[in-house]
């Protein structure tokens, strides 16, 4: 195994130049540096817009050119780039597993010795510290948190009040859905990722029809995926995908795009009642369909169980640093700064890990926020928690689940399998963003 890699020291006035900028967390107290950086991410359509927007007085006040390219294969083009030595000195992670699977592989820097760690630390929710973090070095950093499982809907449409049970949303969307109207609509391209809005399906209902027990099982690899929680779980989500309840049908989800996936709740008559996504979904609603504030609104995911509590489910975009260069490491630095955190949360549809950031655009982003300071249980995606071979095994599997429901037992025995293999294991370590409740996690602000 390769160790992480260090960063080289500097001499001279270029590192009072870095210093000076990591210490500000942002770019506005150094001197112009110039050069270029480059990144890659997963990004595109409206998230690209608003990152490009968002390191816009990073460029302006470092002269650092931010040259930034959109991939739908992330893991692949860094695994390819470990191999060849050609990466891009600063990319988006496909998750804590992935994270830990590339510094392992010794690609990715330490931020310790690149950022001012003490600020970050001091700025940001402990349980996302602890997710960035590998044998006591710091080697990603989220730029992004997100409220996972929100039910999407147009308040212009549905009218009754949020159900606060599975059973009273199903009795919702039959007693809502007539003539053309669809309970449901689903987006499940998404290039090489394909499937993951279908995990995410999958892992709203274990938590909550299970328990976040049998959830951090799973997520440890201690829980078989055909064990009795996995396969019931699968068999709920299997009420989602039926024909009669899915605009489109099956084939439609398969072939939409999870950005384009609620365009038919704005339609007239509208094609579906209800979405499920997470919080970033406003920006693809206002850049996708053209809807305007009022037009779409959210309620939580149900209880499945009668003793459940508030669970929720929180992700974020990681980011790490492949390679030390004093542009990527101010980047680094200003990506996690408030002020940068600021232009992110004020386009909506994106939470902030940094807790000085609390002034949210507008209702919907304040009350994702909410949610993530309330939720007596909160769990981290469990999909990005996988190494990158499960992660990717998942996502094929509920492809082939849409497809063909019948074939559920085949499904999951090959993902126990995939599950067994060394590079299949889950060394990511725990799913709990907040293990016990508000007062133990990331409760002052998302």
């Amino acid at each position: 195994m390769q160790y992480l890699r260090h960063v080289t020291p500097m001499r001279g006035f270029m590192a009072l130049v870095i210093l000076a900028i990591a210490a500000a967390c942002g770019p506005t107290s150094a001197a112009p540096l110039g050069g270029k950086v480059t990144v890659l991410g997963t990004w595109e359509g409206a998230e690209r817009a608003t990152f490009l927007e968002m390191v816009a007085p990073f460029q302006r006040q470092t002269g650092i050119e931010v040259v930034y390219t959109t991939t739908k294969d992330l893991s692949g083009n860094l695994w390819k780039g470990v191999a060849t030595g050609k990466l891009p000195d600063v990319a988006g992670l496909p998750g804590p597993g992935a994270m830990r699977e590339f510094a392992q592989a010794g690609a990715l820097i330490d931020l310790n010795d690149a950022i001012d760690v003490a600020r970050y630390k001091s700025e940001t929710a402990p349980a996302f510290i602890q997710l960035g973090t590998v044998d006591d070095r710091l080697v990603g950093v989220f730029i992004k948190s997100t409220v996972k499982g929100l039910i999407w809907f147009n308040p212009n449409m549905y009218t009754l009040s949020a159900p606060e049970t599975w059973d009273e949303l199903l009795r919702s969307a039959a007693v809502s859905s007539r003539g053309g109207t669809k309970p449901w609509c689903l987006g499940l391209e998404s290039g090489e990722a394909s499937g993951w809005p279908a995990t995410d399906w999958i892992e709203d209902i274990l938590l909550r029809q299970s328990g976040a027990a049998a959830y951090d099982d799973w997520v440890a690899g201690r829980l078989s995926w055909t064990s009795e929680p996995i396969r019931r779980a699968f068999e709920t989500f299997g009420q989602i995908i039926a024909n009669d309840a899915l605009f489109g049908g099956v084939e439609g989800a398969l072939a939409t795009s999870y950005g384009d996936a609620g365009a038919p709740l704005f339609s007239t008559p509208p094609g579906c009642l209800f979405l499920h996504q997470g919080s970033f979904m406003p920006s693809f609603f206002r850049g996708n369909s053209g809807a305007r504030v009022g037009e779409y609104d959210f309620f939580p995911f149900p209880t499945m169980a009668s003793d459940a509590k508030r669970s929720l489910i929180a992700a974020g975009d990681l980011m790490g640093m492949f390679n030390d260069t004093p542009q990527s490491r101010a980047l680094m630095a200003y990506l996690v700064s408030a002020e940068a955190q600021s232009i992110l949360v004020s386009k909506g549809g994106a939470l902030s890990p940094n807790v000085h950031v609390t002034d949210y655009p507008d209702d919907i982003s304040s009350r994702e926020a909410e949610l993530l300071r309330t939720a007596e249980i909160v769990r981290f995606d469990a999909s990005d928690m996988m190494s990158d071979a499960l992660n990717e095994a998942f996502w094929q599997a509920t492809i082939r689940f849409v497809r063909d429901p019948s074939r559920l037992d085949e499904i999951l025995a090959t993902l126990d399998r995939t599950q067994s293999r060394p590079d299949g294991s889950n060394p990511a370590g725990s799913s709990i963003v907040d293990g016990t409740g508000p007062a133990d996690g990331p409760t002052d602000e998302p």
